[in-house]
């Protein structure tokens, strides 16, 4: 399984979680095994000025079953459900801490919207 994360930063599983999952500057890939994290590469966000549907279409590129995020709008959960990739939104914490936490089926969706979220919302 493959589990995509948007980070605001670059520092391997220690990367915390975006507050906006298609503004955020870099995008995690994780890939779980037996239960275990067995590889994670982290990646500048090739769409940060972005259309609707090309962060969904990204992250299904990379082969991700799920992403993990923070703030979520209806639509692009839309994206993700149409491209079979499971979305869970208002989590917070660390990559080593939210796959940790959906590994051991204690992760599930809450509704949240980050009190900026006009800002980037022009599409």
């Amino acid at each position: 399984m493959k589990i995509a994360i948007p980070t605001i930063d670059n520092n391997g599983l220690k990367s915390r979680i975006s507050e906006h999952f298609g503004h955020s500057p870099f995008f995690a890939f994780v890939t779980v095994e037996n239960n275990g994290i067995v590889s994670h590469e982290i990646e500048t966000n090739p769409f940060e000025q972005h259309e609707p549907g090309e962060i969904p279409g990204y992250v299904k590129s990379k082969g991700a079953d799920v992403i993990i995020t923070r703030g979520m709008g209806g639509r692009a959960r839309q994206f993700f459900e149409t491209l079979g990739v499971h979305a869970i939104t208002g989590a917070s914490g660390t990559i080593e801490e939210l796959v940790r936490t959906y590994i051991e089926g204690e992760l599930s969706s809450v509704e949240y919207e980050p009190e900026d979220r006009g800002k980037f919302h022009d599409h």
